[in-house]
């Protein structure tokens, strides 16, 4: 039986992204956040314009999107609650959030450079995804609420992910994201089917 309920907020939650993106000051700030989808090569990103990543986006127009396997939630959870906005938002200081400017340091996280964009990759992280900024979509106005529409331009994964037939392929086997579930960290458990899907858009499928 269903039953009609009023949730505080609307928010299922996907795959954890760690978005690394340049300050005005060019040091790294690096967030955590769970609102994103891809499509092609296109990625939507659902972010507060009051973060500093929003900031960031807005003016380099570039990030990295790096993705991290569930062997990182104890980096991601140091980072829960921190912005580098300097002063915190009062919104954001209501809920507990405090400054902090260096995030790779209190994550324990190593940058790497990327090819194409300014942002550091995140060097644990066994995908890093550099994309440039397409076009920012108000949300739920008035809200401070943005969906950003990013390209990605650069893909780089760990080998130990890739198909052994295939390198341009993940083996979704060995691939275990770290999921948002309502607000807390999931991973994925075993595979449950084979899908229908997969001799379509997988390896050796038409080009």
């Amino acid at each position: 039986m269903h039953t009609v309920i009023e949730p505080k907020i609307l928010y299922f939650g996907t795959s954890v992204v760690l978005i690394s993106t340049i300050n005005e000051d060019g040091t790294p700030n690096l967030a955590p956040m769970s609102s994103a989808w891809w499509l092609n090569q296109s990625c939507m990103l659902g972010l507060s314009s009051k973060a500093q990543t929003v900031q960031n986006l807005i003016r380099e127009r570039e990030c990295v999107l790096n993705l991290p396997s569930i062997d990182l939630i104890p980096a991601i959870d140091r980072l829960t609650l921190l912005t580098g906005r300097n002063p915190v938002p009062e919104s954001k200081a209501m809920r507990g959030y405090q400054h902090e400017a260096d995030k790779f340091g209190v994550a324990g996280l190593t940058p790497l450079p990327a090819q194409l964009v300014q942002a550091p990759r995140v060097k644990e992280c066994p995908v890093h995804l550099e994309a440039k900024v397409v076009k920012l979509h108000p949300f739920e106005e008035p809200s401070s609420l943005v969906a950003i529409e990013v390209r990605i331009e650069k893909v780089h994964i760990e080998e130990d992910l890739l198909m052994d037939a295939n390198s341009n392929y993940i083996d979704p086997s060995k691939w275990n994201p770290m999921i948002m579930n309502f607000c807390e960290y999931f991973g994925l458990s075993e595979q449950l089917s084979a899908s229908k899907l997969a001799p379509v858009f997988g390896p050796g499928s038409a080009k």
